[in-house]
């Protein structure tokens, strides 16, 4: 199959395009035929080097988490799905190798949901990892309840929107911290915008909320996570994807994790028009490096993907 892949750490310069060996699939897992693949900017930290500590590395790797696609073959354990099947995925195992930048993926069932009807390969692609992480952050580390007020960071960002259009669908009011380029769209998903200055970013969030904020979600780390504990209700939880300095100032370090059910739910969500998905740009497999420059160059109102292009 043709793949993109890298045999050492670095930046966009060490992928390759080219041949690789057709996955093997095992028995827990479902050989999904590629459409689109989302990119992350876990993708290109681990690309980097910067999760050696945490996994193991098969070289060469092939990138990314994300997918959308259609079911191949099963596994021989497999129940869940049949040959046919429109499927996305946040294929993510305890090691790095096998990745979804590629024609074809064996996934884990576990990783796996029925893609949403209403939405393309594309959208469904850019869902999963920063739709589960949103969901799994409300829904299991804050334990928000409608009524409450939740501050969201980088509220115009890929799992801050999400975060946003969650929070709102379980009855909370919605405070997004985002730079002026954010106000906007913070505005349309129906949160209340705050801006980022060190100087005003609590007293802007005391404004809105004066007894506190229930509940927040800090998806960029750094002196704005450490401003936040100061805009808590008393009884306040905090909550951190991107910096372990939170368990000091008495919130949870969260780290999302591949779940069947809570994929099925954010599908769910997409059909019923509750949460959108949006594609800033997409570019075609080969063209990988490009796409993660895109993604790390940030500034885009929506995800970055790869697309496979099949014949027919």
């Amino acid at each position: 199959m043709k793949a993109i892949s890298y045999s050492r750490y670095g930046g966009p310069e060490v992928l390759e395009y080219g041949e690789r060996p057709d996955p093997k699939v095992g028995p827990d897992d479902v050989l999904v035929k590629v459409r689109a693949a989302a990119v992350n900017p876990v993708d290109w930290k681990a690309q980097a080097g910067y999760l050696d500590g945490m996994l193991d590395t098969v070289f060469p790797v092939i990138p990314g988490w994300d997918v959308s696609g259609v079911v191949v073959q099963p596994g021989v354990s497999v129940a869940e799905f049949a040959v046919g099947d429109e499927v996305m995925g946040y294929v993510r195992e305890d090691f790095l190798a096998h990745g979804t930048f590629a024609e074809y993926v064996a996934a884990p069932v576990r990783t796996l949901a029925r893609k949403p009807r209403t939405v393309g390969y594309e959208e469904s692609a850019a869902l999963p990892l920063v739709g589960l992480t949103a969901y799994q952050v409300l829904h299991r580390a804050l334990a928000v309840r409608s009524g409450e007020t939740v501050l969201v960071h980088a509220a115009a960002g890929g799992v801050g929107s999400m975060a946003v259009q969650i929070a709102r669908h379980l009855g909370c009011r919605v405070i997004g911290a985002a730079r002026e380029s954010g106000q906007d769209l913070i505005r349309e998903l129906g949160a209340e915008p705050v801006l980022y200055d060190e100087g005003t970013f609590a007293d802007q969030v005391r404004a809105l909320a004066p007894d506190g904020v229930d509940a927040a979600v800090d998806t960029i780390g750094g002196a704005f996570l450490k401003i936040t504990p100061h805009v808590l209700a008393p009884e306040g939880r905090l909550a951190s994807i991107a910096d372990g300095e939170v368990i000091g100032l008495g919130g949870r370090y969260f780290w999302v994790r591949p779940d069947a059910d809570d994929l099925a739910a954010l599908a769910g969500l997409v059909d019923e028009g509750v949460l959108t998905v949006r594609v800033a740009k997409s570019f075609p497999l080969e063209q990988a490096a490009d796409a993660q420059r895109a993604n790390a160059e940030g500034g885009l109102n929506g995800k970055v993907v790869v697309t496979v292009e099949w014949p027919g």
